[in-house]
């Protein structure tokens, strides 16, 4: 098998395992969002620990933890990354899959806009237009919910603001969520311990299987992690970009076809104005990268 193809494929069952958190975290019931989130945050600190010791990068964490720069950026990536987790896991486990998936199809336009006002980055018109049309759908979906889709927005945005500190870090993925983890995991310990005195944990209270499962969430964070950072590695931005889609479009199918959440009209209308907005921002993207290719291979043809 291919390099190409290789990375294709671990990249799609990066997207794929993410796509299918909707089914994974009601397991963890009667937990809340809260407690499960320590309990992701602890395991997944241990999971990456034994990570780091077993493909020997704990030089490469030393140097996260000397430099002074990257480790103020890695522990701001961290408050926002724990932001985003629990909204993502209150969400699906509050019957709200389909606006969770709105989330993750709009960040790719929320990343692009702040881009342009925190890195002064251009922006070219069909993006603008883009840009404007993914605004109307938020005004629609607010019409239809009566209210902010907070849920969505705070995942949009949590996400695009890890993704800016994991650029302006610049560090490997292995050792920078190491690093995050360990930073909130005295946090979610004390939580733990907090309502283990208060007999209100739901750690051992479901039998040895549910207490398995709490443990499994470091694993089910590092897995789709690590084949992300394999795939990114062996094929183009512009295909790690257009994969990035699978996951929202799994969220919503199971939001809409297994947990039967409603659709109405208005709800139809906004997602169609979505996915209108990252087909020509998609579209955008796909024919500059192949116009930079080719000029090029124009200018090293005239070379």
């Amino acid at each position: 098998m291919g390099e190409g193809r290789r990375g294709l494929l671990l990249g799609a069952a990066a997207y794929v395992m993410w796509g299918a958190f909707p089914l994974y975290w009601p397991l963890l019931e009667p937990a809340g969002a809260t407690e499960i989130l320590a309990h992701r945050v602890l395991w997944s600190c241990l999971t990456m620990g034994a990570l780091v010791l077993g493909v020997r990068r704990w030089p490469q964490l030393v140097a996260v933890w000397r430099d002074r720069r990257v480790r103020l950026v890695l522990t701001v990536a961290a408050v926002v990354v724990t932001v985003n987790w629990v909204t993502y896991i209150w969400g699906v486990n509050n019957g709200r899959v389909v606006e969770t998936s709105l989330g993750y199809f709009i960040n790719p336009l929320v990343t692009v806009l702040m881009g342009v006002l925190i890195l002064d980055e251009q922006l070219r018109p069909l993006q603008w237009v883009a840009l404007g049309i993914a605004g109307g759908a938020v005004l629609v979906l607010s019409l239809d919910y009566g209210h902010l889709p907070w849920v969505a927005l705070v995942l949009a945005f949590s996400f695009g603001s890890y993704g800016l500190c994991k650029k302006t870090a610049n560090v490997g993925a292995t050792e920078s969520l190491a690093y995050e983890t360990a930073v909130i995991a005295p946090f979610a310990a004390g939580y733990l311990l907090w309502l283990g005195a208060q007999g209100q944990s739901g750690f051992a209270a479901h039998g040895a299987g549910h207490a398995v499962l709490f443990m499994t969430t470091g694993v089910v964070t590092a897995v789709p992690l690590i084949c992300f950072g394999a795939a990114a590695t062996r094929v183009s931005m512009v295909t790690l970009g257009l994969l990035q889609y699978l996951a929202p479009v799994l969220q919503f199918a199971l939001g809409v076809l297994w947990f039967h959440e409603d659709m109405p009209a208005g709800r139809w209308a906004g997602f169609m104005l979505v996915w209108l907005a990252l087909a020509m921002f998609t579209f955008e993207a796909v024919t500059q990268r192949r116009r930079q290719l080719r000029l090029a291979v124009e200018a090293t043809t005239a070379a």
